[in-house]
């Protein structure tokens, strides 16, 4: 069907690579390169200059692209409007999520929009909002669910869907750990750990360090919570982390939770699309509807 063959030249030209495009569509690699060729012979013109490291399409290649792109939404519109005869909602999307919302809250989401919405097909991203920023900008995912603030003009920030309670944690063995509430010149030249820059944990924890005007004597980075949370437990320092991240560990005894006088952490969780397709697929329309009532 050529709308298969059209899905495979859009990924492709998406990725800017025909191996990350195999593995979006759960296809092999020569299986992508015989589409391609097939489809530069039946224009009878290069679509794509190829290289080792990448594919960047010809002039001929961006026209068909716009038109891809074109015929794929109409053909999943069709789809919609044919489905929604027999009252069924069916289409696909591709969520994006920062981590923290990724791997502790969106399951919980996912299993109640699924079992409401069988026929929707699912397809998720995790990485952090940096990541997801750039994912919605180039078109690769649908909607993105991030923690971390977005100002783009190409992007729409929707409304907080949710507020995320963050906690300062430190080993069980940190001094602070034996007093009820401290204040923030008591971290004063502290240890700490932090995740990776473009982390939407690590900008708000960032802005609480310069708004104290605290010294860091010792800082560890990683790239994802849970290597965050080990480290901390380990005894390498202290963090601010969500307390979705880190409940089980509280509840477990495992890590020390640190009150501050007077002080609630707290951050919002933003939804991002892209302005250039806000009116989206039925699909995406019911994802929002379900986000917004969604209660954890």
């Amino acid at each position: 069907m050529m709308v298969d063959t059209l899905k495979v030249f859009v990924m492709v030209a998406e990725m800017s690579n025909f191996s990350r495009a195999a593995e979006m569509l759960c296809i092999s690699q020569p299986g992508v390169s015989q589409t391609i060729r097939n489809l530069e012979h039946e224009f009878d013109v290069k679509l794509m200059h190829r290289s080792s490291k990448h594919v960047k399409l010809t002039e001929a290649g961006e026209i068909l692209y716009s038109k891809a792109k074109q015929i794929l939404e109409m053909y999943d519109a069709a789809k919609e409007e044919i489905h929604l005869l027999r009252n069924e909602i069916t289409g696909s999307l591709k969520i994006g999520a920062s981590f923290t919302i990724g791997e502790y809250i969106l399951p919980r989401l996912l299993a109640e929009f699924i079992d409401e919405y069988p026929q929707i097909e699912i397809q998720t991203v995790i990485g952090n909002t940096e990541e997801i920023e750039r994912g919605i900008r180039l078109n690769e995912l649908g909607i993105g669910l991030v923690e971390g603030e977005v100002n783009h003009p190409d992007l729409l920030v929707n409304p907080p869907f949710m507020e995320d309670e963050m906690v300062l944690v430190a080993p069980l063995d940190h001094p602070l750990c034996s007093r009820n509430a401290i204040r923030p010149e008591m971290l004063q030249d502290q240890y700490w750990v932090f995740r990776e820059n473009g982390s939407g944990t690590r900008a708000f924890t960032d802005r609480f360090i310069q708004d104290s005007k605290l010294r860091v004597r010792r800082s560890l980075v990683f790239n994802s919570s849970q290597g965050v949370k080990e480290a901390v437990a380990a005894g390498l320092g202290m963090t601010l982390l969500s307390r979705w991240v880190i409940r089980k560990e509280l509840e477990a005894g495992e890590l020390c939770c640190i009150p501050m006088k007077g002080k609630r952490f707290a951050r919002d969780f933003f939804i991002l699309q892209d302005t250039r397709s806000i009116k989206g697929t039925m699909a995406l329309k019911m994802f929002m509807q379900k986000l917004r009532q969604f209660k954890i």
